[in-house]
């Protein structure tokens, strides 16, 4: 894929992380080392995407990042109004596309970002995201004139990822090695990657 084509990256660490019972942003990576995930995620989406945007919630406490962060408006809305505020900070930046993932992805490449936006430039699909038995909206290339649309989306009640790609002309990827999607619910699902880290 050509160096000309622009795409942004927006990484959605404003979650309210039930399952780990607490921010995921801020937790050791590798366990025990002063980098944090979000600090991990974020130089791995930097290696492609420019500019780089960071979601956070209100109040969120966040190490120092070398990206713009663009804070909620309010809390426990769900990653639909914050993927959509950072598609519209993507396309005011002059990006025509962007990398959406959570910030709990530890296994992310630079190759995952690449075959997505690849297909995204091949095919002038709204959403490319990768299918591996389930979808990964959370782990996508999406058009960033789709801003709109999930404004639309959220005025009307909705909360659900996948109703953006419903509503849109969404191309899925079927993945054989779904290690990159790898997403860490769970203290024990640390440990667990961090140790196959090593």
């Amino acid at each position: 894929m050509p160096d000309a084509v622009s795409l942004a990256g927006v990484i959605l660490a404003g979650g309210e992380s039930r399952r780990m019972g607490r921010d995921k942003a801020t937790l050791p990576f590798p366990e025990g080392s002063a980098t944090t995930l979000v600090e991990h995620v974020v130089g791995v989406v930097g290696q492609r995407c420019e500019p780089v945007f960071v979601m956070a919630a209100p109040g969120q406490p966040l190490p120092a990042l070398q990206v713009p962060v663009i804070r909620d408006d309010l809390r426990g809305l769900g990653p639909l109004p914050a993927t959509g505020r950072g598609l519209r900070a993507a396309a005011e930046a002059g990006a025509r596309l962007a990398f959406v993932c959570a910030v709990d992805m530890p296994f992310l490449t630079v190759e995952l970002i690449d075959g997505l936006a690849r297909r995204a430039i091949e095919t002038n699909a709204e959403v490319v995201l990768p299918w591996d038995g389930r979808s990964h909206y959370l782990a996508a290339v999406y058009r960033t004139d789709l801003a709109d649309r999930v404004d639309a989306l959220v005025a009307a009640g909705v909360r659900r990822m996948s109703a953006l790609a419903d509503a849109s002309d969404s191309q899925r990827i079927v993945m054989s090695d779904s290690r990159s999607l790898t997403n860490v619910n769970a203290a024990a699902d640390l440990r667990t990657t961090g140790a196959a880290l090593n």
